[in-house]
């Protein structure tokens, strides 16, 4: 997974951010405060590994990302981590899917252009043979309510 760089925000200004993942995993990212909107009547859906490692994504994916799909096919998951989104969250989600649980929540994910964009996301746990065998996420268009609800927790966690 490469860093975000200037260069990928095609002329804006970006604030610098130095994120690290789960496993010590580090990266530069750029961030430009404009939101994409989420595109009316899609839904984003992407597959995982077990280890979160994007194995399949729709097109709708694709183009809110910002990535090509030759970039997020083999990449984590995490590359769409936008600096404001806690930690914590991702780990309640890890644990939830973990206990083979369906998991919900807003997320505020970070596109190939430094740009952000909210989600309403649901992932499920896919077994075969009752292994698991990945992951599955379901991203909805979120209420604006319901975003600025979660800014607000969010900016209260660590």
């Amino acid at each position: 997974m490469r860093d975000i760089t200037p260069d990928d925000l095609h002329g804006a200004t970006g604030v610098r951010h130095e994120l690290e993942y789960f496993g010590g995993l580090k990266r530069t990212v750029w961030v430009v405060d404009r939101e994409v909107p989420f595109p009316e009547g899609k839904l984003i859906v992407s597959r995982t590994d077990p280890a979160g490692i994007i194995t399949d994504a729709n097109q709708a994916f694709v183009e809110m990302s910002g990535y090509t799909e030759a970039e997020l096919i083999g990449a984590p998951h995490c590359i769409l981590r936008h600096p404001d989104m806690p930690a914590v969250a991702f780990k309640d989600l890890w644990d939830t899917v973990a206990r083979g649980e369906k998991w919900h929540g807003y997320v505020k994910n970070l596109r190939k252009d430094g740009a952000y964009y909210w989600v309403y996301a649901t992932v499920v746990t896919n077994r075969r043979d009752g292994q698991v065998v990945g992951y599955t996420s379901v991203r909805r268009k979120p209420s604006r309510a319901k975003i600025a609800a979660a800014e607000a927790l969010y900016r209260t966690l660590a």
